[in-house]
């Protein structure tokens, strides 16, 4: 009898916070590979939001979970702040992260 295997590979969903210095001008999206978003941040040819404030570096990545709509809920609470002193706060905690595990947790609940 022939056997099927399939595997399943679940994606990791990261938030990311982004900055550029010629604009002074943060982003925040949400993504499951930040090295290849910051990639296309600074070289897609498509006309976006960031595309005229290039170059752009990556302050702060995070991790949320397995689940895109837990990571739109992130992003979205951190863009309804619209406070730059609030995405700041979170890069200084960018080496702790037990505060991004609670944070996340506060978010979607």
């Amino acid at each position: 009898m022939n056997q099927i295997i399939s595997f399943f590979f679940a994606a990791v969903f990261y938030i990311y916070i982004l900055y550029s210095e010629s604009a002074d001008r943060y982003y925040v999206g949400h993504t499951n590979d930040p090295a290849r978003r910051l990639i296309e941040h600074n070289t897609v040819e498509e006309i976006k939001f960031t595309t005229k404030f290039r170059p752009w570096t990556m302050l702060l990545v995070f991790e949320v979970s397995e689940s895109r709509g837990e990571a739109i809920k992130v992003e979205r609470f951190i863009k309804r702040q619209k406070s730059r002193t609030f995405i700041r706060k979170l890069i200084e905690f960018r080496d702790s992260p037990d505060f991004f595990k609670d944070f996340v947790m506060d978010v979607v609940g």
